[in-house]
């Protein structure tokens, strides 16, 4: 559909402008003062017009433990997170809905799902995501999160055993997975990608690595993974290959302009270097590295360096949630206690920058999306200016930013098609998700998880703390 953006009010370099913006075919074809309408006319005095954001980093299927795992560093939480997992496709239908509503409601409309596959109904699980994202109309990248090596091998000196549900494919297995995944459903035509995604350097073996990345080069997919979010992984790091994480991937040429890496949270100054030189993205992750105790990425050094970065919400149960525009807050001003010369901060506009085109150029998008600019697809959000979270009118985008911001989107479009309108998602039922979600869940107390205390012991000896 056709149609015409009148009154919003767009940033530039030298503040505000009240323009029209004409989309064509998906596309951005003209942006001005008093154009000529071109198809459906839409109002938007008052308005606030951004590019839409990219949650560069989620796990969809969390929901469903969302505020439920005790609060445990990442090695322990995943203990107790495999104890709850969904036991069917449904399931993770109806969280990659509401992982692509919340996204879409708090300004993003491009997702990147690292999904947990169901064991033994892998493709299952794949079909049910992108049956969901279609349904929503959000851009969608798919990343199955996978891995060759067992839970033991994700802490230096491994050794326990634990009990949950098997993860675990042989190398040859699982690269016929993903070769199977892309087949059927990589449509990047139609807004859904897959992405290579191994789990991370600590659950996965060099030849998964080199595999994924050969895969990846033969169908100019995206690479996606796990790197050094915690200190125990910089230590298997050192112990598993004599140097660093990221010197290794290096090495194994998996590093490049279409490569997002999660977290980062415990690279060197040489690692920083080597995702500069290599063209590599981080995705800042903020909430989870808190609430899981991981530390604080160093993200005033990566842009200092040049290093591209993006914002990932992560999943629902290490968040606890899939707000867009709360982690983007905290992950600009976290870091303003991390460096005492404020010329370093990252300003608003600064975020939305990252939020929106370093999360494009993470995904080798940003000649299509991730600014209003002509010739872009039409993948844009309006703020509603009125909402009394974004008032007295100062600086629109540092209210967006720095604010409290709540059920301020009033609009959205993903590739020229309206999913949201007036603050309702226009494609599902919202309502009956939520049915749904309340029905099919119940509440839970004070769970012990059963591979926790199979791991404790191990990783309290492993990171020097008391027993």
């Amino acid at each position: 559909m056709d149609f015409t953006i009148q009154n919003a009010l767009v940033p530039f370099d030298t503040g505000y402008q009240e323009v029209d913006v004409q989309i064509q075919a998906g596309r951005i074809t003209a942006i001005g003062s008093s154009l000529t309408v071109i198809g459906t006319a839409i109002e938007a005095r008052n308005k606030l017009l951004l590019p839409g954001f990219v949650n560069a980093h989620t796990h969809s299927s969390e929901m469903w433990q969302r505020g439920l795992v005790h609060p445990y560093p990442l090695e322990l939480w995943i203990g107790e997170l495999y104890d709850f997992v969904p036991l069917e496709p449904e399931q993770v239908y109806l969280s990659a809905l509401g992982t692509a509503v919340e996204t879409l409601l708090t300004g993003g409309t491009t997702v990147v799902d690292h999904l947990v596959p169901i064991p033994g109904l892998e493709m299952e699980t794949v079909a049910a995501v992108e049956r969901a994202y279609r349904e929503v109309g959000i851009r969608a990248f798919v990343a199955p999160l996978l891995q060759d090596e067992s839970l033991p091998a994700s802490l230096p000196s491994g050794g326990y055993e634990v009990s949950h549900p098997p993860y675990i494919r042989n190398t040859a297995t699982t690269l016929e997975l993903i070769q199977a995944v892309v087949d059927q459903f990589h449509r990047p035509a139609e807004g859904i990608f897959v992405a290579t995604a191994p789990t991370g350097m600590q659950l996965c073996s060099d030849a998964l690595f080199e595999g994924f990345g050969a895969l990846s080069d033969r169908y100019n997919l995206c690479r996606h993974t796990h790197l050094l979010e915690t200190k125990a992984q910089q230590m298997l790091a050192q112990e598993k290959y004599g140097c660093s994480a990221v010197e290794h991937l290096k090495h194994l040429n998996f590093l490049g302009p279409r490569t997002s890496l999660a977290h980062c949270v415990w690279l060197t100054d040489r690692d920083i270097e080597i995702l500069a030189e290599t063209q590599s993205t981080v995705v800042h992750n903020p909430l989870s590295n808190l609430r899981l105790g991981s530390g604080i990425a160093p993200v005033l050094k990566y842009l200092q360096a040049g290093v591209n970065v993006s914002f990932g919400c992560d999943g629902s149960a290490s968040n606890d949630s899939q707000d867009l525009l709360e982690a983007i807050k905290i992950g600009s001003i976290l870091h303003n206690v991390t460096d005492l010369d404020y010329r370093h901060w990252i300003s608003p506009r600064q975020a939305v920058e990252m939020a929106a085109l370093g999360g494009a150029k993470g995904l080798g998008l940003a000649d299509q999306i991730g600014t209003v600019e002509v010739g872009k697809q039409a993948d844009l959000v309006l703020y509603d200016l009125k909402n009394l979270s974004l008032l007295p009118r100062t600086d629109p985008i540092g209210l967006l930013v720095l604010g409290r911001p709540t059920q301020v989107v009033d609009s959205v479009w993903v590739r020229g098609n309206r999913v949201v309108a007036e603050g309702q998602v226009t494609t599902v039922d919202v309502g009956q998700l939520q049915q749904q979600l309340f029905e099919r869940s119940q509440w839970t107390y004070n769970r012990q998880s059963s591979s926790v205390p199979q791991m404790e012991a191990h990783y309290r000896a492993v990171m020097g703390l008391p027993e």
